[in-house]
């Protein structure tokens, strides 16, 4: 079983930690990377199996109201994509469920304007449409547009906009609160409930989990929604930043999907073994108590994997793409500027779909701040000279 191969590797690479004596340091610090890869592989698809499993479930609870449509999961950030800045406890499985309007109702994206942020945000406006039979044939659906609203009582169940709505807009505290009262009433029929006790975690935006098994660390999962712009890879997201609480009928662009999709296509495309999990794993951990982010470093390693043949990743390359990974982020500091891989970059891989206006745009600069601020920029300077 799975549990058992992760049981079996755990024990054969912790006893070749026993001795470092007698064997080369380098290959062992390989190796308790390459076991830290591995393992988070493997909780990455029992997470992925049971988000699969609840929505399974969902889809049969809601299969006759108005709430959004919940699409299959989408694994995102750092730990779904094999690699992590946190040590084991305190990773944090992601993943993106995207929405779609119910029968009756249509998604329209409007710029919100309100106030400056540092993200572009969007409200999702909520506009019924008509159902009526001569529209909609074969359809057992009364039309919110045209049947009198005591019939729409008395027959069915209530629209969207009267339950996870602001006014017009969908709130992504009230969905998220609506999907959190779902898996607590719903737990048990989730085949994995025979396996894990579950504890729903405080959260505004999204649904935190807590999913503990006898004798074994717990799993933490986030599930966060999603409403997608156009046919791209580009969401908006119910997840709130670090920097950036918004109101609640106010949506974050996110990249995220978009980066799960790239390193897809890498690691459909690399050679078997290739090291780059395992530098952006070490280089995280390097990383840790520097002004350096783990998205500062993801958007390096990203750009050295279309620059870098993926035939130059190999495991006897290890060394020297660290060595490419930490002098690319000291000259971005010298030159400071780090450009977002995903605006007006002309190495995309064909395979992740963005806006129009993303492959139009001019390269953002990551490290804008360091040009204004010349402090920051010295001590960005000294961080990276010591790396």
């Amino acid at each position: 079983s799975s549990d058992e191969e992760e049981s079996s590797y755990t024990e054969s690479e912790e006893s070749e930690g026993e001795d470092p004596s007698d064997r080369d340091l380098a290959r062992i610090y390989e190796r308790r990377i390459q076991w830290s890869v591995h393992k988070l592989a493997h909780r990455r698809r029992v997470v992925e199996e049971l988000v699969r499993d609840l929505l399974n479930v969902s889809h049969e609870h809601f299969l006759n109201s108005f709430f959004p449509v919940l699409q299959p999961a989408i694994g995102v950030g750092s730990a779904c994509e094999g690699w992590s800045p946190q040590e084991e406890n305190d990773v944090v499985y992601c993943m993106l469920v995207p929405l779609k309007p119910p029968c009756g109702h249509t998604f329209h994206l409007k710029l919100d304007t309100a106030e400056e942020m540092p993200q572009k945000g969007m409200c999702v406006c909520v506009e019924l449409v008509c159902t009526c039979p001569g529209e909609q044939l074969g359809s057992n659906t009364l039309c919110f547009l045209h049947h009198r609203k005591e019939e729409l009582v008395r027959n069915q169940e209530p629209s969207l906009l009267e339950t996870l709505c602001t006014g017009p807009y969908l709130d992504a505290q009230k969905t998220a609160l609506w999907f959190q009262k779902f898996v607590t009433s719903a737990w048990e029929e989730v085949l994995q409930s025979h396996h894990y006790s579950m504890k729903v975690l405080p959260s505004t935006r999204s649904c935190k989990l807590k999913l503990k098994k006898a004798h074994r660390k717990p799993l933490l999962v986030e599930i966060i929604f999603g409403v997608q712009q156009g046919d791209s890879d580009i969401f908006l997201s119910s997840q709130p930043t670090d920097a950036l609480v918004p109101p609640s009928t106010t949506w974050l662009e996110t990249y995220a999907v978009a980066e799960a999709m790239f390193f897809q296509h890498i690691s459909r495309q690399a050679p078997r073994h290739s090291c780059y999990l395992k530098c952006l794993q070490l280089c995280a951990r390097i990383l840790v108590g520097t002004g350096f982010s783990p998205y500062t470093l993801k958007t390096v390693v990203m750009h050295l994997l279309t620059l870098i043949p993926l035939a130059g990743w190999g495991r006897r390359d290890f060394l020297l793409r660290l060595d490419d990974v930490m002098q690319y982020l000291r000259c971005c500091v010298e030159e400071k500027r780090l450009d977002h891989f995903f605006f007006g970059n002309e190495d995309m891989p064909e395979e992740i779909s963005l806006p129009t206006a993303f492959q139009m745009a001019q390269p953002i600069n990551l490290f804008q701040n360091l040009v204004e601020d010349p402090d920051a920029h010295a001590k960005a300077l000294c961080e990276a000279n010591n790396l």
